[in-house]
C-alpha cells in the first residue's frame, strides 16, 4: 500500500492540495487562488475553467515538494465548496457560463415563482431545504432561462450539470474523453432535487424546476471508486475514492461520527454541523436538513446544519472594498487596539440572511455609530459578528436536539484569530476546541478516500488520529455575555425587509 492520501479541497476562493500520511498529519501542500466575480450587485461567480487549471496546477506542487510521485498516493479524495453551480458542454467540455456562487442572490425571482404554490418550504420535508437563493437547484434553473441556447442543448442532452466536486471529478477522470460524471450524497443533498431517503433525485421536483434529469450527474455513496485519474495527469491511474461537501468533510475530519458531537468550521462563511446518527431530523427552529455521510453499502448518516452567509469573506470585503486592512490576517493585530466594539455592531447580510432567519430580502447593516468609533472598533465588530451569528445556530441547534452544547470543536482559516476564539467562548458560555490538524475539510475528504481503498481500518481508527491543540474558555460574565448578545439581536432587526422592489 502506498504511504499517502492526495485530498482536493476546491473552496471558494482557492483550490488547494494537501497530502496527508497515515497518521493523518499534514506533508506538504499546494494552494492557488482563484478570481471573485462580482458582475453586479447580489451576483458572485468564478471562472469553472480557471479552477480546473488551478487543481492541476496544485496537484503539482503539492508531488513537488513532497518529493513524490503517484506511486506513492494511495487514493485521491476531493471535498468542495457545495452549492455552486456549473453547467459545461458534455462535447467540448466548455462552461456556458461562469460558475454561480453560493452567494449568489440572482435567483430570488425563481424562489418566489415556486414559493407561490406551497411556500419556502414546499420541498422541505423531501430534500430538508427552504427554498433558497444558496442551494445549487435555483441556480441551475437561471442559467437554463438566461443563457442563450441553454435551454435547448440541455432539452437535446448536451449539457452535464455538477457541482464543483462533479466537474473536478468528471475533468479529473477524462472529461470528454470518458469523464465520470457522478456526485455523492452531501453534494446531491445540497441541490433541493434528491430524496433524502432514497437518496435518488425526485422527478417532481426537477419538473417543477424544469429541469432535464439527463444533465444530472449520478449519486454515490461518499467513500467508494468512482474512477482513476486519467492518463496525462501527473495522479495517473490513481483512484478517486471519495467526495464531501466542504462541511460534512470538515465535520468527518473532526471525527465527529456520533450524534451530539458538532463542530464549527470558520471560512468564507462560518457552518455549524450537529450529526443526528441515523436518525433524519427535521428542523423546526430554522436549521437544514443534510445528508452527512454514507460510507460505500453502509446506512446514510443525517446531520443538522446552521449556515452563515458571510464571516471570513467580511474581512476579506475590509480589505479588498474599504482598504481598511493591507492583509485579512491584519484584521486581530488592529481589532486588539480597543477593548470593546465601542457599542458598533455590524450584521453581514450581503447575501441576506441565512440560518436561522432565512431572509433573502436582509442587507448588511454597521450600527451603533458615534463619533467615539474608530477602525479598531469597525474591525472588533466584524469579529464579533462571526461569534454572534455562531450564537444563533448554536442556540437553533440546541433547541431541535433538546440539549445543550458543552462544548464546540473548531476548524477552518479563522479559528488561527485567537481574539474571535476568545470571544466565541464568551458570547457562547462554553469552551471551544481546536484540533491539531486544522486543516479538517481537506482531513476529512482524505479520510473517506482511505477508508474506501483500506488505507485506513475503520472510523475508530480515524478517532484515535484526533488532538486536542487549544482550548478557549469561557471568561466573560453572564450579565455583559446576554447584554452584548440583545444588542446584536437588536442590530439584526434592522436588516430585515431592505429589499423590495425599487431595491435589489
Amino acid at each position: 500500500m502506498p504511504d499517502y492520501i492526495l485530498a482536493i479541497d476546491q473552496g471558494t476562493t482557492s483550490t488547494r492540495a494537501i497530502i496527508f500520511d497515515h497518521a493523518g498529519s499534514i506533508v506538504q501542500t499546494g494552494q492557488l487562488e482563484h478570481e471573485q466575480i462580482f458582475p453586479r450587485a447580489g451576483w458572485v461567480e468564478h471562472d469553472a475553467e480557471e479552477i480546473w487549471r488551478n487543481t492541476r496546477e496544485v496537484i503539482g506542487q503539492a508531488l513537488s515538494r513532497a518529493d513524490i510521485t503517484r506511486h506513492d498516493i494511495a487514493a485521491v479524495g476531493i471535498t468542495n465548496q457545495r452549492e455552486t453551480t456549473v453547467v459545461w458542454d458534455k462535447a467540448t467540455g466548455k462552461p456556458v457560463c461562469n460558475a454561480i456562487v453560493w452567494q449568489d442572490t440572482r435567483t430570488q425571482d425563481i424562489v418566489e415563482r415556486l414559493a407561490e404554490d406551497g411556500g419556502v418550504q414546499r420541498f422541505k420535508d423531501v430534500c430538508g431545504l427552504p427554498l433558497s437563493t444558496y442551494f445549487a437547484g435555483t441556480k441551475l434553473a437561471w442559467i437554463l432561462e438566461h443563457v442563450d441556447g441553454a435551454r435547448e442543448k440541455a432539452e437535446n442532452g448536451e449539457l452535464l450539470f455538477g457541482t464543483t466536486d462533479t466537474w473536478v471529478l468528471w475533468n479529473l477522470t477524462g472529461g470528454t474523453d470518458g469523464g465520470v460524471h457522478v456526485t455523492d450524497v452531501t453534494n446531491g443533498s445540497r441541490t433541493m432535487f434528491m430524496d433524502l431517503d432514497t437518496l435518488s433525485w425526485r422527478d417532481d421536483i426537477l419538473a417543477a424546476f424544469d429541469v432535464p434529469r439527463s444533465m444530472l450527474p449520478e449519486i454515490r455513496s461518499s467513500s467508494e471508486i468512482y474512477g482513476t485519474v486519467e492518463a496525462s495527469s501527473l495522479l495517473r491511474e490513481v483512484p478517486i475514492a471519495g467526495i464531501l461537501g466542504d462541511q460534512q468533510a470538515a465535520t468527518f475530519g473532526q471525527v465527529a461520527f456520533t450524534p451530539g458531537e458538532a463542530k464549527n468550521t470558520y471560512g468564507t462563511g462560518n457552518f455549524l454541523i450537529f450529526p443526528t446518527g441515523t436518525e433524519k431530523v427535521m428542523s423546526e427552529h430554522g436549521l437544514l436538513t443534510t445528508v452527512g455521510y454514507k460510507l460505500g453499502d453502509g446506512e446514510t448518516h443525517y446531520a443538522l446544519e446552521g449556515s452563515v452567509a458571510v464571516t471570513g469573506s467580511l474581512i476579506q470585503w475590509l480589505r479588498d472594498n474599504l482598504g481598511l486592512v493591507g492583509q485579512a490576517s491584519e484584521i486581530e493585530a488592529l481589532a486588539s487596539t480597543v477593548d470593546d466594539n465601542g457599542g458598533a455592531y455590524f450584521v453581514p447580510a450581503f447575501s441576506g440572511l441565512f440560518a436561522p432567519y432565512w431572509k433573502p430580502d436582509a442587507r448588511g447593516a454597521l450600527v451603533g455609530l458615534t463619533r467615539y468609533v474608530n477602525r479598531g472598533h469597525i474591525a472588533r465588530a466584524a469579529l464579533e459578528a462571526t461569534a454572534f451569528q455562531s450564537r444563533e445556530v448554536l442556540e437553533a441547534v440546541n433547541a431541535d436536539a433538546g440539549e445543550a452544547l458543552t462544548e464546540l470543536k473548531v476548524d477552518g482559516g479563522m479559528v488561527g484569530n485567537d481574539l474571535l476564539m476568545q470571544f466565541q467562548a464568551d458570547i457562547l458560555g462554553v469552551p471551544v476546541v481546536r484540533p491539531k490538524v486544522a486543516e479538517t475539510t481537506a482531513l476529512g475528504a482524505a479520510y473517506v478516500a482511505g477508508l474506501a481503498v483500506g488505507f485506513w481500518k475503520d472510523l475508530d481508527e480515524l478517532a484515535g488520529h484526533w488532538q486536542e491543540d487549544t482550548r478557549w474558555e469561557p471568561s466573560m460574565g453572564e450579565e455583559e455575555r446576554e447584554r452584548l448578545y440583545r444588542n446584536w439581536k437588536k442590530a439584526v432587526t434592522r436588516t430585515f425587509d431592505w429589499v423590495d422592489d425599487d431595491v435589489r
